[in-house]
């Protein structure tokens, strides 16, 4: 059974940072790209990153490049999102997922259909 769980999201300030982490399990997930989320009140869940298996290729949306972050660890089974000069248009529900795995050492989906498993949210607030 896979599952994927979210933590590090909290209420912060304009301009701080935070680090959301995705632990996964289930998965062979060496093999697996993975990616970051977010789905903001009333609004539909958008792309924000994305990482292939080895790490080596990573993408983002364009309102985030220069501050997010992107990382992985496979001996942990593990995905980061090291968001940094947070801004009130960050806050939303993050999500990690992660795709079916072995599509290929170089790719990242960025489009929600690309992914097979979602863990369950964690909430980023950034006040003004």
């Amino acid at each position: 059974q896979v599952q994927l769980v979210e933590s590090g999201g909290g209420l912060v300030q304009a301009g701080d940072s935070l680090r959301l982490s995705c632990a996964a399990s289930g998965l062979t997930f060496s093999r697996n790209a993975m990616g970051w989320f977010r789905q903001a009140p009333g609004k539909e869940r958008e792309f924000v990153a994305a990482i292939s298996w080895g790490g080596g290729s990573t993408y983002y949306v364009d309102s985030v490049k220069g501050r997010f972050t992107i990382s992985r660890d496979n001996a942990k089974n593990a995905v980061y999102l090291q968001m940094n000069s947070l801004k009130p248009e960050d806050t939303a529900v993050y999500f990690c997922a992660a795709d079916r795995g072995f599509r290929g050492p170089g790719v990242a989906g960025t489009r929600l259909y690309e992914y097979d498993y979602w863990g369950q949210g964690t909430q980023v607030t950034v006040s003004s």
